[in-house]
């Protein structure tokens, strides 16, 4: 449950937030982002977001039927890629723009927003959706394959 839910989160992000983000002036661009970035640090985003990975780690290893086992460890190796790529791309670049300060008192918004990446942390969070979507659907599949098996 926990990595559907993170699938819904980064494609949200990815199909409506950054669009509607990527459509208005730098300022509001960068105010919105700072906002979203602080208010989804919080213990249902973080459940979720560690729980994928912890759930399906305890299932992996867990796991005594062996025809559901490659399914479970796909799941497992594309949200460890996931986990990885938030913390060494997005993380990163969300603080970034966070440490820039307030977009209203800004000098060159414009340059802040440009240091940002923009395209780059859209990229790799559809890297991050399509592997997590992925990674549901493998752990969906090896409860298609448990229930057949039993």
């Amino acid at each position: 449950m926990t990595t559907g839910l993170m699938a819904g989160v980064f494609g949200l992000y990815q199909h409506t937030v950054m669009v509607g983000l990527g459509r208005s002036d730098d300022r509001t661009f960068i105010g919105g982002f700072q906002a979203l970035d602080r208010a989804i640090l919080n213990p249902w985003f973080l459940f979720s977001f560690v729980g994928a990975l912890v759930f399906t780690a305890v299932a992996a290893f867990l796991n005594g039927n062996r025809r559901i086992l490659p399914w479970v460890l796909a799941a497992l190796i594309l949200y460890v890629i996931v986990f990885g790529i938030t913390v060494a791309v997005n993380v990163p670049l969300n603080d970034a723009l966070k440490a820039a300060g307030d977009p209203f008192t800004m000098a060159d918004p414009a340059a802040v927003r440009e240091a940002f990446h923009e395209a780059r942390w859209t990229a790799w969070n559809l890297v991050r959706t399509i592997a997590t979507t992925a990674a549901f659907g493998f752990l969906c599949w090896a409860l298609v394959a448990r229930g057949e098996a039993g």
